[in-house]
């Protein structure tokens, strides 16, 4: 079967083009010999003579062509606001998708590149549903006033903000979810002027961004954490541009594919013609950015301030920030939210293994309620569960189990829920511990539920807390489930796992039962909730057990399983987030 053509964007004007040259001549001389290719330059007005040049490196694999973009720009000028980024080529990869609707996947790559590895690697690299694949923006990481901006003005962490000078875009996506459309709403609404085209493409595609190796997009700056031989795409960012600095970092390879085209001399014209007056402009130029995005961050109307005034609930705006001050004041077993008032729950009021036929006809009622308002929820598209992973570890258990799980949502146990009813153990009945409060005092519905559906309630009171303890170790030796949220405390969409409790790990230590270690991750979806942001996609990461060492002594046991559920955690959220996981914390006590 022939294979398809992999498609190419450049992006550039007619002062640009000698340096395209070099990274097209990098690239054919790397590329794959079985596969073929088809490089676009999109631009608004290159000269013949140039055009001449680039079309001189076409060969039989290699099609070369030119797409002036300027009549398309004027089919959607009237949705474009009244400023030049319409103008500029760096926008122009927004055009991409809806320019050419007969492929489903394209690469755009910068001019400012050479390409070291075979990009036909690169194009066959599976995406599955992201909008582009793309590797870390190291000016986010590695300069703090830079990550400090993307966080507080674009509101994406910077470990998760992307460069966009080399992207793997799924064109069938950006189409699908109105990516262009986004992006010039964007436009209009506000007006980025840090790194301008990457912030809205940072903005609209945050979540859905396939991580790449950093190798295909190794740029010119700051620590690179591996040989430059092993760089598939040098990326010259900013002002580390061989051809205008003779000491640029790793300029020698730039040269060395230079040297072998047509436009060597010219390059080499430019770097001569470089004055020291050039040289300063570049420095305070550099010298500016960095203001700005300080200025930006520090500015009362920036991006994330205006939405987060004029389009989100204010009090879930006032829990964002009151998550912040618990991280940074270490505060990570207290609830963010108020719990409903609460009184002691007294040993006479509760049965923990009451099987009477009211109780059961309570259970059941109450299952049967919570089933069909969880089921609401999914229709209505306001609990969203992308995908169980590790299913078979619920499956295989062959007794019973403490379940762990991260705590951000009221709802998050039902996530779990749905897990259990996946692993299909209909043997073993599935219980949750939940607070004190939550089972005296919440009123109507919500306190229905929490009162029948298999709970098992917290006290104060340390005899019912004894008889809790007692029914919760009974339950486990029967080959039951207890969900039991070792964070202790639940904060709103909170990412991070939080520091961990020792109490559900001492019931399992105690009734000789394993740990299964379940982890929640998110994304934002396409869909706008009533409170103004996004609605979340739940991903559910089902670890392997963790039995208790029978060589330890009890403490011991229980706080071994603690730290190698931490370990499972932490694992989940690095692999899936791609974000060390580390806490704002100003004690250093807190380890992460």
């Amino acid at each position: 079967m022939t294979k398809p053509i992999i498609p190419i964007f450049y992006a550039c004007d007619d002062n640009f083009i000698k340096y395209t040259i070099v990274s097209i001549h990098s690239m054919i001389q790397n590329a794959s010999e079985d596969d073929r290719y088809h490089i676009y330059i999109l631009h608004t007005g290159v000269s013949d003579a140039m055009m001449a040049q680039v079309l001189a490196l076409k060969t039989g694999r290699f099609e070369i062509s030119f797409e002036n973009v300027t009549e398309y720009l004027r089919s959607i000028s009237d949705k474009l606001p009244i400023r030049d980024y319409y103008s500029k080529t760096t926008y122009f990869r927004l055009f991409i998708a809806e320019m050419f609707p007969q492929y489903d996947k394209a690469i755009y790559i910068d001019s400012d590149t050479v390409v070291q590895g075979d990009i036909a690697e690169l194009y066959h690299t599976e995406i599955g549903d992201a909008y582009v694949g793309a590797c870390h923006e190291q000016a986010m990481v590695q300069v703090d006033e830079y990550g400090t901006y993307c966080e507080k003005v674009v509101g994406v962490s910077r470990h998760n903000f992307f460069n966009a000078g080399m992207l793997l875009i799924n064109c069938r996506r950006f189409r699908t979810h109105h990516v262009l459309d986004k992006f010039i709403e964007s436009l209009n609404a506000y007006h980025f002027v840090v790194t301008q085209d990457e912030d809205y493409l940072n903005l609209i595609c945050k979540d859905h961004v396939f991580w790449l190796d950093q190798r295909w997009n190794t740029e010119i700056f700051g620590e690179i954490g591996y040989p430059i031989e092993e760089a598939k795409i040098l990326h010259y960012i900013m002002t580390s541009k061989p051809w205008h600095y003779a000491d640029c970092r790793h300029g020698d390879i730039f040269w060395r594919y230079a040297a072998e085209t047509a436009v060597y001399g010219e390059i080499r014209d430019v770097l001569a013609a470089y004055t020291d007056a050039e040289r300063e402009r570049d420095r305070i130029s550099c010298d500016n950015l960095l203001r700005l995005a300080v200025q930006e961050t520090n500015r009362e109307d920036n991006y994330l301030n205006r939405i987060n005034r004029d389009r989100r609930a204010a009090d879930r705006v006032e829990i964002m920030r009151k998550i912040e001050t618990y991280e940074r004041e270490g505060r990570f077993d207290e609830d963010v939210e108020q719990d409903p008032p609460s009184r002691v729950l007294l040993p006479d009021e509760i049965d923990y293994l009451d099987r009477g036929v009211v109780k059961k006809l309570k259970t059941k009622f109450a299952f049967m309620m919570a089933r069909r308002f969880v089921y609401n929820l999914i229709d209505e598209r306001k609990l969203l569960i992308r995908e169980i992973r590790g299913i078979e570890h619920f499956k295989n258990l062959t007794s019973g189990a403490v379940i762990t799980c991260n705590h951000f949502n009221a709802f998050d146990s039902f996530a779990i829920q749905i897990a259990y009813e996946a692993a299909e153990q209909p043997d073993r009945t599935f219980y949750r511990v939940v607070r004190e409060g939550n089972y005296t005092s919440f009123p109507g519905f919500y306190g229905f539920l929490m009162r029948n559906c298999n709970t098992l309630p917290l006290s104060s009171d340390s005899r019912t807390l004894r008889k809790f303890t007692e029914a919760t170790k009974k339950l486990l030796t029967d080959g039951h489930f207890v969900l039991v949220y070792p964070e202790q405390s639940m904060w709103w969409n909170y990412r991070k796992p939080k520091p961990l409790k020792g109490g559900a790990y001492t019931f399992a230590a105690k009734a000789n039962v394993p740990v299964l270690p379940c982890f929640i991750t998110m994304k934002d979806s396409d869909i706008m909730g009533d409170d103004g942001f996004y609605v979340q996609e739940y991903t559910i990461h089902i670890g392997a057990p963790i039995y208790p060492d029978a060589n330890l002594p009890y403490l011991r046991r229980a706080s071994d399983m603690m730290e190698r559920n931490a370990a499972v955690w932490r694992e989940i959220y690095e692999r899936e987030y791609q974000i060390p996981l580390t806490y704002m914390t100003e004690s250093e006590n807190i380890r992460a």
